[in-house]
């Protein structure tokens, strides 16, 4: 995937403030997921935005807003488990690079009206009306 990133990346003429990640940051066994490398490939602010867990969790409260710690395998945090959205699921949001987890936190939940950051929601619809055709 990184590639292709980069690429589109590159060709932007206009480049936003945050590049906004449909993966993890530092919220990875490795703490490198998908939107750590591209941020450091990039030397970018970039922020994970994961749908599923690497690690345990605890759920955070049922309303929109609603946010806990979210911890990997050694007890440090490594982002937020938050809820975008009442009574949907949570999303898993991680710093990439030259971010923190608060900060982070307030730009995924800015960007949410769904359970998906804005952003990652409709370029998720797009790709999808891409691959079935």
């Amino acid at each position: 995937e990184a590639p292709v990133i980069i690429k589109a990346w590159r060709q932007l003429r206009i480049k936003p403030d945050v590049l906004l990640v449909d993966g993890n940051g530092i919220a990875h066994p490795r703490k490198m997921g998908l939107a750590s490398y591209l941020g450091v490939l990039l030397d970018q602010p970039t922020i994970g935005c994961a749908k599923s867990p690497f690690f345990p969790y605890q759920a955070p409260g049922r309303e929109r807003g609603g946010k806990v710690p979210y911890y990997n395998q050694n007890g440090e945090q490594v982002g937020l488990c938050l809820r975008t959205r009442g009574g949907v699921k949570p999303v898993f949001v991680s710093p990439g690079h030259k971010m923190d987890i608060q900060t982070a936190g307030e730009i995924v939940l800015n960007l949410a009206k769904f359970r998906l950051p804005e952003p990652l929601r409709i370029a998720h619809q797009k790709a999808q009306g891409i691959f079935k055709h």
